[in-house]
């Protein structure tokens, strides 16, 4: 089973929020129902501008905290780099 890392935005440039998961669609829909509290729901990020899969937990956990400490700029240039137009990606997700 895959993991994953992600970071979803609220526009362009806009609002960031980094995660991981084992399912990354049930947690998409998680976060654009607003079904979580929190971050994403306060500032509307919803749209998923970049994802990584790993083989185990323990990869993507490692690679989730190491993102965390990056500079907001490193994260916006990760996503320019795959996605310059910052469109939504979750078409890519594969399925399981």
């Amino acid at each position: 089973m895959a993991h994953y890392v992600y970071l979803l935005a609220s526009r362009p440039g806009g609002a960031l929020y980094l995660g991981s998961t084992n399912d990354l669609r049930r947690r998409l829909e998680q976060h654009r129902s607003g079904a979580i509290p929190g971050h994403t729901q306060r500032y509307g990020i919803r749209t998923l501008v970049w994802f990584a899969a790993f083989e185990t937990y323990s990869e993507a956990l490692t690679q989730e905290r190491r993102m965390k400490r990056w500079r907001r700029s490193w994260k916006i240039d990760l996503i320019a780099e795959s996605n310059p137009d910052w469109q939504d990606v979750s078409a890519q997700i594969p399925h399981a």
